[in-house]
């Protein structure tokens, strides 16, 4: 058999399906489109502000003006889905239970309703769900005695899920990562009139290195200890797969994988196990990474973007979380 191989190369040959770039195209398993993308904002409460973020180039806090521009342009590149991220005005308004995040004049709220005002059913506006931003020692529930305790982080949670919703959010999508939020925001939500509101779970979001950049950012860094405790240990999958299966068991309607390239097994494994939409975070150290290796010339940016895409999406995610899509589309690059 061997000796009928090395005679008759020309029988089998996988290369004629990668002759150029025309038959590469038709034959290619995975794609990657704007409508699969969701890009993240970091929203001021100011009118007209745009403050770049030294830590991930191209990438800028912005106010509310400034945002609507953004997302108008984006919206003709065909990117139709944004994800919110606010902090309050200055420290002083940052509280224990971070109670700021659930005010009806905050960054986000100011913001959903603009943007929904403005552009309507084209576009989807969803919301991170977290006290982070807002809460002065910087973690995602209510500490007491040095510890972040879960069942009594809900309720300002829920709290703050509702006055986005109120705000017109089509999506809330909380990350905190404490057990039984989505059943509790789920709840307050069909409580509240806003069944319709869609439950996007960061269903496994682990405690990670590559969020550095986005907490300079959101300013949301904890001012002690670490989020260990409440967010995923990286040496864990089969984990993943029990809190997106309990997500959905309380109501959740989408699921989300977060970071992205260093989690793509997680991200193949919730996949195979649930018939949820599925979203990947692409996040913000993930995106400095490429953008520092590019500028000092290490590497070719467009290229190691496309294959960073279309990696998530070969794994199985089906909406892309990235700051890279406006890059992506523009340049060609997909």
């Amino acid at each position: 058999m061997s000796d009928l191989i090395l005679t008759t190369p020309g029988r089998v040959r996988p290369r004629r399906l990668r002759r150029n770039q025309v038959i590469r195209d038709l034959v290619a398993e995975t794609h990657v489109a704007p409508s699969q993308f969701i890009v993240p904002h970091f929203v001021l409460p100011a009118e007209d502000a745009v403050i770049p973020i030294p830590s991930m180039p191209g990438i800028a806090e912005l106010g509310l003006g400034n945002l609507i521009k953004q997302v108008g342009s984006d919206l003709e590149l065909g990117i139709r889905s944004v994800l919110l991220f606010g902090r309050p005005d200055d420290a002083a308004h940052k509280t224990p239970n971070g109670k700021a995040a659930w005010a009806a004049d905050g960054a986000v709220q100011k913001a959903t309703n603009r943007l929904k005002s403005e552009f309507g059913d084209d576009l989807i506006v969803m919301t991170d769900v977290c006290l982070c931003a807002y809460t002065d020692h910087g973690h995602c529930g209510i500490v007491q005695d040095g510890y972040v305790v879960n069942d009594a982080s809900l309720a300002p949670l829920v709290q703050t899920a509702l006055s986005h919703a109120e705000a017109g959010a089509d999506a809330v999508a909380p990350s905190d990562m404490m057990d039984g939020r989505i059943a509790a925001i789920r709840d307050g939500l069909d409580a509240a009139g806003h069944e319709n509101v869609i439950l996007l779970a960061y269903a496994a979001k682990y405690a990670s290195g590559y969020y550095g950049p986005f907490r300079d950012a959101a300013d949301s860094a904890p001012s002690q200890g670490d989020r260990q405790s409440y967010q995923m240990d990286s040496r864990n999958a089969l984990e993943a797969l029990r809190e997106a299966e309990l997500d959905e068991q309380e109501g959740a309607d989408m699921l989300m994988v977060k970071p992205a390239l260093a989690y793509l097994d997680v991200i193949q494994a919730v996949r195979s196990t649930s018939t949820l939409p599925l979203s990947a975070y692409n996040v913000s150290g993930e995106y400095a990474a490429v953008k520092a290796a590019a500028a000092n010339g290490w590497l070719d940016e467009a290229r190691v973007v496309r294959e960073n895409l279309m990696a998530i999406r070969r794994a199985g995610a089906d909406q892309i979380i990235t700051y890279h899509a406006r890059d992506a589309i523009k340049g060609g690059w997909l």
